[in-house]
């Protein structure tokens, strides 16, 4: 079928075509039987004329109409707007109903500050904290001091400082006598967190403990014990922390690391669990554009340290084509034979059939016979054993291994000061902000430290990666990415491209849109919190067929 033939000067509707229903036999469905659908479109709008109009927003049949058939451009923009509103709206009503409930849950923690442990951990410090740190930790300390729960999201870019944020936030707790948990994402990084605040706080007489799955018979016992009794001011550990047989005596505020795909269902749990009430503070480590901090986290207040410390050397990142990946290689060994480690960084576990990419099972075993001989190699990947991935990784961060070969599950890792080289295969894979959380993993120590990409010159991925190579600023890339990925389905596993619950909003393009939608919906919800009321019936079934297979995530509807 000769399409342009038809097309002349006139606009075109794209639709989600396939090979047996081509764009054409779509098009002339829609066209076809249009008029008859719009006549389908219910005349009970969820707002009202005045709101639609203060909003400048089409009727609903109107701006389907002109998604559908539009004259020009502008009128397919009009026609978009009214339907991201809608979309964006829903979506912020159901967050302010979760943030709804979590002050119903009952009344928070008035956390009393006596600055008996904050200032002798503040003079302690061998170095000043930022004007983030500092603005961030007023926040938290308002919150915790208010006899309302805290529920807040503190995000950061790699090396921001958010762990001594923490610490403060534990001290407020423990100066009133209430217990802190933080909960890492694996054991390994739950046993460096305890290091650190074991080794700062335990000077100041307050008790630190470590539970992790892999502790075992007495120890388990007597970190228990602790936990249940009291002792234990601060507990550091995993997802052991929210197992039935774990009791807090006294437990006043909660801290989840690194939990940037944590649901607000999860969080809820967690909380609903504790019998308490205590606050939470939610750490991610990825920078999020406020926006999308905004869509999908409008449950929880927001802290955001936007500076680094001073002195921390910048990484150098480096561009590279696989016909230089000798050089590359040779350039590692330097490095290694001086005395540091490496990571190498692969997309896939092993190798696809339908993907030519590198993986790093295979090339594993390539590099430790033709590439390598000689050094201590370790592989890591997301489907070892969780045993062996603790082992491996506690190997290298002894520095018993020169070079791990690795996926991206090192991206959430530990502190290793001496690794100084993040080489990363088939780059052009992976998204900025990953790329930004794994050449994060270098840079940490006395040494210069060096992040090379390997990818193939294609015109797209070098845009993206030309603006990675460019930037250190975590938020500058993190809406790069955006920008260029698409938002992708932050309750699902798709990992970029459109959110099916946002398919006409534009987190970038319709800030202004998100925050109307917020705005409107917490004004909604704090009258009218079930949408009970007679105006509000029509915008109540609309949220529940649109979210019913995920307001369960919410913990709301």
């Amino acid at each position: 079928h000769d399409e342009d033939s038809e097309m002349g000067g006139r606009i075109f509707v794209s639709y989600p075509a396939s090979e047996e229903v081509p764009q054409w036999v779509l098009r002339r469905i829609f066209e076809s039987n249009l008029n008859k659908l719009l006549e389908w479109v219910p005349d009970d709008e969820y707002m009202s004329e005045r709101e639609r109009q203060e909003f400048r927003l089409l009727k609903l049949d109107e701006a389907l109409s002109l998604i559908h058939r539009p004259g020009d451009l502008d009128d397919a923009e009009r026609g978009r707007r009214r339907l991201a509103f809608d979309e964006l709206f829903h979506l912020q009503i159901v967050q302010a109903q979760a943030r709804r409930k979590a002050t119903e849950l009952g009344p928070g923690i008035s956390h009393q500050r006596s600055n008996e442990l904050i200032r002798p951990l503040h003079d302690a410090l061998p170095f000043e904290l930022t004007k983030a740190q500092a603005r961030v930790l007023s926040e938290i300390y308002t919150d915790m001091q208010m006899d309302r729960r805290m529920n807040r999201l503190l995000q950061g870019d790699v090396g921001a400082g958010k762990t001594i944020v923490a610490l403060f936030a534990m001290l407020l707790a423990a100066e009133g006598g209430y217990q802190s948990a933080l909960m890492a994402p694996t054991e390994i990084l739950a046993e460096q967190h305890f290091r650190q605040v074991h080794s700062l706080l335990q000077p100041l007489g307050v008790n630190v403990v470590l539970l992790t799955g892999s502790l075992k018979g007495q120890k388990r016992d007597q970190a228990l014990e602790a936990i249940e009794s009291g002792f234990g001011q601060v507990t550091i550990g995993t997802h052991a922390l929210i197992q039935d047989s774990v009791s807090f005596g006294n437990l006043g505020l909660l801290i989840v690391d690194e939990q940037h795909r944590f649901g607000v269902r999860q969080r809820m749990a967690l909380l609903e669990r504790k019998n308490n009430r205590p606050d939470l503070l939610v750490m991610s480590a990825t920078p999020i554009p406020r926006s999308l901090a905004m869509a999908f986290y409008g449950d929880l207040d927001l802290s955001v340290l936007d500076e680094l410390p001073p002195g921390r050397k910048p990484v150098k990142t480096e561009l590279r084509t696989p016909a230089q990946r000798g050089s590359v290689y040779k350039f590692v060994r330097t490095q290694i034979e001086e005395g540091r480690q490496a990571y190498l960084v692969y997309p896939l576990v092993s190798e696809s059939d339908k993907l030519d990419l590198l993986a790093a099972t295979e090339e594993f075993e390539r590099l430790k016979l033709e590439v390598f001989p000689g050094f201590r190699l370790g592989l890591l990947h997301g489907q070892l054993p969780a045993s062996q991935k603790e082992e491996t990784m506690g190997a290298f961060a002894r520095g018993d291994l020169d070079l791990l070969v690795a996926t991206t599950v090192v991206e959430v890792g530990i502190d290793i000061p001496n690794a100084s080289v993040m080489l990363i295969e088939n780059a052009e894979r992976f998204g900025l902000s990953q790329l930004h959380q794994l050449r994060g993993r270098v840079g940490r120590g006395p040494a210069k430290s060096h992040c090379i990409l390997i990818a193939e010159p294609e015109a797209r991925a070098s845009e993206r990666l030309n603006i990675f190579r460019d930037s250190t600023d975590g938020f500058e890339i993190a809406r790069a990415d955006l920008r260029m990925r698409g938002q992708g389905d932050f309750f699902g596993s798709q990992q970029h491209g459109r959110d099916p619950i946002l398919r006409f909003s534009d987190l970038i393009a319709d800030e202004d849109l998100l925050v109307l939608a917020q705005d409107t919906a917490r004004q909604i919800i704090s009258v009218d919190p079930d949408l009970q009321h007679t105006d509000h019936k029509r915008l109540s079934e609309l949220i529940e067929s649109r979210y019913q297979d995920r307001l369960a995530m919410f913990g709301v509807g």
